[in-house]
């Protein structure tokens, strides 16, 4: 009996960390290039897997297949996306993109079949654009696929805090 009541307190800590990890936050690795210069490889980010809205420029953590992957959002549900000479366009609007350095490539989703983003689904992209499997090639990412969203890095140290 007392072997039990000393360890009521580890089964309780043990408890309370599979919910967090498994409701509320868990760390993530970034795999690749795809995010550079915003994200390196095996950079560690904390997911927020309680956050299922999604905004334009949010960085979102998803399952394709067996791997996990990091990318941007770039279009949400009603909307149509495209690129024309290194310019995102959304509903014919143009749209700063003041977080990446290098060329996207002329690009419409109607090369995906669809004129506008159905309900539930995402268009993302990789900040590197030149080295993204993202929904250009991928095609559009289900919010059910989607495991959460970050906002912050904590390893390597030099990167620790707020994604810019």
């Amino acid at each position: 009996m007392k072997l039990v009541k000393n360890l009521i307190p580890y089964i309780i800590i043990f408890v309370i960390v599979v919910i967090i990890r498994t409701y509320i936050i868990t760390p993530v690795k970034v795999v690749g290039s795809s995010m550079v210069p915003t994200l390196e490889d095996k950079e560690l980010l904390l997911l927020k897997k309680y956050d299922h809205k999604y905004e334009r420029f949010e960085i979102v953590v998803f399952n394709y297949g067996a791997s996990k992957l990091v990318k941007r959002v770039i279009g949400l549900p009603g909307e149509h996306v495209k690129y024309e000479n290194n310019k995102l366009y959304i509903n014919n609007e143009l749209i700063e993109e003041d977080f990446i350095s290098v060329k996207t490539t002329d690009f419409d989703l109607k090369q995906l079949g669809y004129d506008i983003i159905p309900e539930g689904y995402y268009f993302v992209v990789g900040d590197n654009r030149n080295n993204s499997k993202d929904s250009r090639m991928i095609g559009l990412i289900s919010a059910d696929d989607i495991l959460g969203s970050t906002s912050f890095s904590f390893f390597p140290f030099n990167k620790f805090g707020v994604i810019k």
